[in-house]
């Protein structure tokens, strides 16, 4: 299932307002949450947006359709990020539909807890598989069609300051994915810096949305632990999405930026 508000190739330069005028962007779990303002923020800066969504069906048709109605470009993938084969030609079409590829964000993630002396085995290969695996997939899938007709090409992951920091028990597993992301992060920056194409990591701490709202159980706790007592807004996180995304970060590469009011301070 699949909905695209224009599929002509995308070239216009770009311009102060709209740096990325011009770029195609593909968004891994975009219809919800910190993807979804991704989404929105990347096409609000001019460029047409491909995401992909696993079962969330109607929020990526308006998510769609609100971005077609403000003039740009956008089109969804349904696509589940732990399939290896999906995500590739969820890649591979956006490019062929919009006509070039410029900027991949590994969005999708999952969490799940448990101790270490009972997780399921299962749930430790679907955590590698979304979490690690995929943006290996993703990547090696976008880089192809990155970098044609000019050196241009971003690919930033949306980590977490569990990396860094685990406060918590049942929290082993999940904190281990994002930490290999860390150094896929610097890895693929130096195979993929002699082709002008740039790789990081944002390290967000805890978000307001569905899935971690700022009033959860947790919050209190949460906020405890940070210099900043809140939980960010996703369009703070699709801020700093954007500005790697741009043309002003081209010296930024290899990097992991925390942006998690304190989390990890």
């Amino acid at each position: 299932m699949s909905s695209v508000s224009e599929t002509s190739p995308v070239s216009a330069p770009s311009s102060p307002g709209r740096p990325l005028a011009g770029k195609v962007a593909f968004v891994t779990g975009g219809a919800r949450g910190i993807g979804a303002a991704i989404v929105r923020r990347l096409a609000r800066d001019g460029a047409a947006v491909a995401f992909t969504y696993s079962s969330s069906a109607a929020p990526a048709q308006a998510l769609v359709a609100d971005i077609a109605a403000s003039g740009g470009k956008a089109l969804a993938l349904q696509a589940d990020s732990a399939d290896a084969v999906a995500l590739t030609q969820a890649v591979d079409r956006a490019a062929r539909e919009l006509g070039r590829l410029d900027i991949l964000v590994n969005n999708a993630g999952v969490a799940i807890a448990g101790d270490v002396g009972s997780f399921a085995l299962a749930d430790f290969d679907h955590t590698l598989n979304v979490n690690v695996r995929a943006v290996f997939v993703a990547t090696q899938a976008a880089v192809r069609h990155m970098g044609q007709g000019g050196a241009y090409g971003r690919v930033i992951t949306i980590g977490s300051t569990n990396s860094d920091r685990v406060p918590w028990a049942g929290f082993s597993v999940y904190g281990m994915s994002k930490a290999a992301i860390v150094g896929l992060t610097k890895g693929m920056a130096r195979d993929l810096g002699p082709r002008g194409i740039t790789v990081n990591n944002v390290q967000p701490g805890p978000v307001n949305t569905d899935m971690n709202p700022a009033d959860g159980p947790m919050a209190g706790d949460m906020h405890g632990l940070m210099a900043l007592n809140r939980h960010a807004h996703p369009d703070e996180i699709a801020g700093m999405v954007a500005y790697l995304a741009g043309p002003e970060s081209g010296m930024v590469t290899g990097a992991s930026l925390l942006i998690d009011g304190g989390f990890a301070a």
